[in-house]
């Protein structure tokens, strides 16, 4: 693990003003949270629910326009050190390294096999990808105990909305006939394809699916791991 801290030595006023020790007096701002159904996930019968928070999405422009405001910045200070940090962080994460900013978290590069090739398995006799099949697929990130510890002190919440499991209009045998139809045609199947085919929510579909490939009467069976899970016929 590397720590980018020497990339901000010449931007210090920028650094102070990112930091835990620089607070502005600001009026106070309600967060609203959403009440969420999730299906039943351990058998009881009972729909369970969750708490998420209701996001109004913030421009880079927009924020690096508060920044410079709140830390009597020039915009284009701010400007060079977010775009030296995208750039640097982007070139340590490609070489291999995790990378940790204080106050804000650490970085490191998740790699997968290509969307247009199947998952390979340490079966005998199965083949494996080489580096041409393997990729950046992502990028993984754990938040410093210091961001979310500050994000707790400032977060005042608010009530907002209800948001209930979204029903499929077909039943249960109607949704495996359709996934038996789309495997006739194709390969093998993903969650978001069950998800168009039925209507389902991705967290409904994929407990759905994995009951189905648990059942040998459906005639589906799974392959992968995590992630890279497909499913395909028996």
């Amino acid at each position: 693990m590397i720590n980018l801290r020497h990339y901000f030595v010449f931007f210090r006023p920028f650094v102070y003003l990112c930091s835990k020790n620089y607070q502005v007096k600001h009026k106070t701002m309600y967060a609203k949270y959403i009440k969420r159904e999730i299906p039943d996930l351990n058998g009881t019968g009972r729909t369970q629910a969750y708490y998420q928070m209701e996001l109004t999405p913030k421009s880079y422009e927009e924020f690096v326009s508060q920044c410079a405001r709140e830390g009597h910045m020039e915009e284009s200070h701010i400007l060079a050190v977010m775009s030296l940090v995208s750039e640097k962080l982007a070139l340590c994460m490609a070489e291999g390294f995790s990378v940790k900013l204080d106050g804000i978290g650490t970085f490191n590069a998740k790699l997968g096999v290509r969307s247009d090739m199947l998952q390979d398995a340490f079966e005998p006799g199965e083949p494996s990808h080489n580096a041409k099949s393997i990729g950046v697929t992502g990028v993984a990130y754990r938040a410093d105990k210091d961001l979310i510890r500050s994000t707790r002190h400032k977060c005042v919440l608010e009530r907002g909305g209800v948001s209930r499991i979204k029903k499929s209009k077909f039943t249960l045998e109607e949704r495996i006939e359709k996934a038996r139809d789309f495997l006739q045609k194709n390969m093998f199947m993903r969650v978001p394809d069950y998800m168009r085919l039925t209507g389902l929510s991705r967290t409904t579909a994929s407990q759905e699916l994995r009951k189905l490939a648990l059942n040998p009467s459906t005639g589906i069976t799974s392959r992968g791991q995590r992630s890279q899970k497909y499913y395909v016929l028996r």
